[in-house]
């Protein structure tokens, strides 16, 4: 008799079991699957920006086509000094390329800056879908501060000296500003409050800014510039380069913190090595510069002009239906709230922000993710929309003639979020 074959003995690591890919990727993916199928999909789902990709930045990437060397692990020299030079530009803040590490994604470098640190996260909620996974898979302990739209889901600062009296630390406070999913910004003088709570409790800063210059009012304000000691600034490519798959992000360290810029670079060296060379020679067009390059400047006015528009236009449109929503001050989202509508949802069956999600999907082709993938309670009917699905290249043509209007290229999102309304009254 032959033998069974031989079943290799594994075992999982126990911070990974229950979980799952991530919410964002996995939104994605099921949207190319439906409409394999032959659905009519609003891509709602996934936050990956509409616009292309500047054709300077297209043109470097070419030009350096042929970079096939190892280059530094944290990263390539003219680069990381752009990107100091970048946000030096900032009130009061001042860097060098000694302060810059450069890694493929800005997700790799919060991994590790969370591999590196040891003490507690804490997590204002709703968070981006991937800071909870990943400090659950390196076994940290999370502290939420659950924030509230009557407060522009703004962190109370009583709130994190609360969390920071009461607990061990050290701390490590995510934020994302603006905000994904909410697309809300602190007001300065909350900013400066939940700085001096920082500062009275030495806690270390990882603030996402990735978002910042898509602002709708271009005044987005570094964390740093009131608590420059502590905070670690992150950004990339992805969100206002529109620029995802090329995998480039970057953290910028103060001088105090040098020593875990160094510890995060030992990691990287163990791990993702370098950052792609092509990628990295064509980032510096993009932050090279005492101020943007007219081209630039040009992309991302518009950009942000026509997001703005966007934002505010469907905000109202849901408002109308009756539906919750914080008005946003920059990005792409919105983190609508139907909970005026539980009962006439509850007798359809829906009772929980993941069952929305699944009905609105199947009876109108909107995708979007449940409020409990950003670590918000899953009975609160919360749901962030990417304001995404739309021709941003024909939109920018659009509002380079008629910049006063919202131009016609965005109707698609216009079209779901009507939709979503209709359904919601239905």
């Amino acid at each position: 008799m032959s033998e069974s074959p031989r079943v290799p003995d594994f075992k999982l690591s126990r911070n990974l079991v229950g979980v799952s890919t991530s919410a964002t990727i996995a939104i994605h993916e099921r949207a190319a699957t439906l409409r394999a199928e032959g659905r009519r999909v609003f891509k709602l789902g996934l936050g990956q920006s509409p616009f292309p990709v500047p054709g300077p930045m297209v043109e470097a990437l070419q030009r350096h086509a042929a970079e096939k060397d190892y280059l530094p692990t944290a990263g390539l020299p003219a680069l990381r000094a752009a990107v100091a030079q970048y946000h030096s530009r900032k009130p009061g803040l001042r860097y060098t390329g000694d302060d810059v590490l450069i890694s493929p994604g800005s997700k790799e470098l919060l991994f590790l800056l969370q591999m590196a640190l040891d003490g507690q996260v804490i997590m204002p909620t709703p968070a981006w879908v991937s800071y909870a996974p990943q400090a659950r898979i390196l076994g940290r302990r999370i502290r939420y501060i659950h924030t509230r739209p009557y407060d522009n889901w703004q962190l109370d600062p009583d709130e994190l000296d609360r969390a920071c009296t009461e607990h061990d630390g050290p701390f490590l406070l995510v934020l994302n500003d603006p905000s994904n999913p909410t697309g809300c910004s602190h007001a300065p003088e909350r900013q400066r409050a939940i700085a001096a709570v920082a500062r009275k409790h030495g806690v270390v800063v990882l603030s996402d800014e990735i978002y910042g210059e898509l602002r709708f009012d271009g005044q987005h304000r570094s964390f740093a510039t009131d608590w420059p000691e502590g905070t670690i600034i992150a950004t990339g490519l992805s969100k206002w380069c529109g620029a995802g798959g090329w995998r480039l992000g970057a953290f910028t360290f103060p001088p105090a913190l040098r020593s875990l810029l160094g510890a995060m670079e030992a990691a990287a060296s163990e791990t993702y090595t370098t950052t792609s060379a092509p990628i990295q020679h064509a980032g510096v067009t993009a932050f090279a510069g005492d101020t943007f390059a007219p081209w630039m400047d040009n992309y991302v006015r518009s950009s942000r002009a026509i997001l703005g528009m966007l934002a505010r236009e469907s905000a109202l449109r849901l408002r109308t239906a009756g539906i919750r929503v914080t008005e946003p001050q920059g990005a792409f989202y919105l983190f609508p709230d139907f909970e005026p509508h539980r009962a006439r949802l509850a007798a359809r069956g829906v009772h929980t922000a993941h069952e929305l999600c699944e009905r609105l999907l199947q009876d109108t082709g909107v995708m979007g993710l449940p409020g409990q993938a950003f670590a918000r309670p899953s009975a609160e009917l919360t749901v962030r929309l990417s304001l995404v699905d739309f021709d941003g290249a024909g939109a920018l043509a659009e509002f380079a003639s008629e910049p006063a209007r919202l131009p016609d290229a965005c109707g698609r999102v216009l079209e779901a979020i009507d939709a979503t309304s209709v359904w919601a009254c239905a």
